[in-house]
């Protein structure tokens, strides 16, 4: 019961900051792909474009095409090229994701969740 309470006061402070404008608006799907766009940055795996196209779980191809057309425009993710590798783009979250990433986490904190 207690994770259960600890969950629910996590949601009621993050719809809190966020009805105060103090994190981006940003639909379930966009969340969705920029935590795994962050979590696969994170661990050194970048995501690349067709990867995330490829994740039907979030949502459909074209679905996921507006939503990071979407996280690009506000600033949330770039793409970069490896190497001398001009077709495939890798996704990065940007110094604006990781504040997003780190506001999140305080509210976390707040709500009495462990971070690691």
């Amino acid at each position: 019961m207690q994770n259960q309470s600890i969950y629910l006061r996590f949601l009621s402070l993050l719809h809190a900051i966020e009805g105060k404008g103090e994190l981006p608006n940003l639909d379930l799907d966009a969340k969705r792909l920029l935590e795994v766009i962050g979590v696969q940055h994170s661990q050194g795996k970048p995501l690349t474009v067709s990867d995330a196209m490829a994740m039907t779980h979030i949502a459909s191809p074209a679905t996921i095409h507006r939503k990071l057309d979407v996280l690009r425009e506000i600033g949330m993710i770039d793409t970069y090229f490896e190497g001398k590798n001009r077709r495939t783009k890798y996704l990065c979250p940007t110094p604006q994701a990781e504040k997003y990433f780190s506001q999140v986490g305080e509210v976390m904190h707040q709500a009495g969740m462990k971070t690691a």
